[in-house]
């Protein structure tokens, strides 16, 4: 315990850097992803069949590979397909996150949106409105409630899955540990400080989805 103090009250500026790779890297794979996942999710909603199979191939695609193998590919692959654009190895591990987050969001998304009674699509269409309308004045505000706690889970899965990143080298917390650990060798108190700082941070964020979700359930 000893030790582990030292360490963080030497490095604490390394780690909580970590901390804030970590939380901008979740927020904004969290907001690309929602919003890839609510078209991917009208897509496979939709009547359109060769979209519909499309969307469906995509959210299967990614579901069904590793995501470690996802982020190899957009680190090796988005530099060669956008040479013009010159992307970071960060930017590329950020849209792969997102890719993927999108596909698990859409089904969310869609989830959210069967939810909502039949009746309502039904009655809305009767008094005259067209189907965008149904959907973004009717359908979606119902569907949201919903789909809320389900992307504040998504959400702590995607602060876990950012982990991944330090095999890149993008800042975030577990890369904090591999330079700490380089710096001290002291590699299982380092791991400790950032086993803590992620139980904390996740614990956090799972009694604030809890009361979020209770606070839903009242208001119905």
């Amino acid at each position: 315990m000893d030790k582990i103090l030292k360490l963080w009250m030497k490095y604490h500026a390394v780690f909580l850097s970590g901390l804030y790779g970590t939380l901008w890297i979740s927020a904004v794979t969290i907001l690309l992803g929602t919003a890839l996942g609510v078209l991917i999710a009208l897509m496979r909603m939709g009547r359109i069949k060769p979209v519909r199979i499309l969307a469906e191939a995509y959210i299967e695609l990614l579901r069904g590979t590793p995501i470690l193998l996802q982020l190899y590919f957009f680190w090796i692959g988005l530099p060669k397909v956008f040479p013009a654009l010159e992307l970071t190895d960060t930017q590329c591990i950020v849209t792969a996150l997102a890719v993927n987050a999108s596909a698990y969001i859409s089904e969310i998304i869609r989830a959210g949106i069967n939810a909502v009674d039949q009746g309502q699509w039904e009655a809305a269409r009767s008094i005259g409105l067209s189907d965008i309308h149904v959907m973004t004045r009717v359908i979606f505000p119902q569907a949201v409630k919903n789909i809320l706690p389900a992307l504040g889970n998504e959400l702590i899965s995607t602060i876990k899955g950012t982990s991944l990143a330090s095999v890149f080298f993008v800042g975030e917390l577990m890369t904090s540990y591999k330079s700490v650990q380089s710096a001290t060798f002291l590699a299982l108190q380092s791991l400790t400080i950032v086993g803590v700082i992620y139980f904390l941070l996740n614990f956090t964020l799972s009694r604030l989805l809890g009361l979020l979700e209770r606070r839903l359930t009242v208001s119905d």
